[in-house]
């Protein structure tokens, strides 16, 4: 879901929502790029923790403290929307979760690099991932280079043994995992895909009503959580 299209889902009204794009979108990431804080627009920040840096920069600089009083708070408006709109990404912000794992007392060296690999995708928890799927687990394609261990139950909701647990993952093509991993997509538990009304248009993604997954018992506690918890079901 776009910037756009999130804030047309909030309610806002056809102004409010082309006002605060269009600020995101010109003003604000030409002056962030004026002043090397970024070197491309502010829309494609996807981490939440980098922005929130990168926009406390932004409030520092003296065309935007001046443009933004003109304004009447605009700009501060819309960047704070922008860090809504990406705080829900239900994926959770990777730059973030790594360093809570590298800053964690409580779990030694080896165990912090294990997790940190089952974080990003690889390690034991990919390996385990492909030896059960063997391929994705919706559409049957078979080149494990293109494929993604994606967590069902998303990481951050997740105890250090789910982290590391197979049947907390489901392997999958990139656009598939991406949806998935937002909530645009979950899967029942007879394993029929379900699509959020929030996913426009599904085809172009490649995603259809017909697909689905075949899930072990040991699966399903980490969908239901999916199902309830990060599918956007409205």
């Amino acid at each position: 879901m776009t910037f756009e299209e999130w804030l047309t889902h909030q309610g806002l009204s056809l102004s409010s929502v082309s006002k605060y794009e269009a600020a995101i979108r010109g003003a604000i990431s030409e002056w962030a790029m004026d002043n090397d804080i970024v070197a491309g627009p502010l829309t494609s920040i996807v981490s939440p923790s980098a922005f929130g840096a990168i926009a406390a920069r932004v409030r520092a600089l003296p065309i935007y403290q001046e443009r933004n009083e003109r304004g009447h708070n605009m700009y501060n408006s819309a960047l704070a929307k922008f860090a809504e709109y990406l705080s829900e990404s239900k994926g959770g912000d990777l730059e973030s979760d790594v360093d809570d794992i590298l800053q964690s007392k409580e779990v030694g060296d080896t165990e912090k690099a294990n997790l940190i690999k089952s974080r990003i995708g690889q390690g034991t928890f990919r390996q385990k991932v492909v030896a059960y799927w063997a391929r994705c687990a919706v559409t049957g394609f078979k080149d494990p280079a293109f494929l993604v261990a994606s967590h069902i139950k998303p990481w951050r909701a997740s105890k250090n043994s789910e982290r590391l647990d197979p049947f907390n993952g489901l392997l999958l093509l990139p656009n598939i995992d991406k949806a998935f991993d937002g909530g645009y997509i979950t899967f029942a538990s007879d394993g029929k895909i379900i699509i959020s009304p929030q996913l426009p248009e599904p085809s172009v993604l490649g995603i259809s009503e017909e697909m689905h997954v075949t899930l072990d018992r040991r699966h399903q506690v980490f969908m239901d959580f999916h199902r309830s918890s990060v599918f956007r079901a409205t």
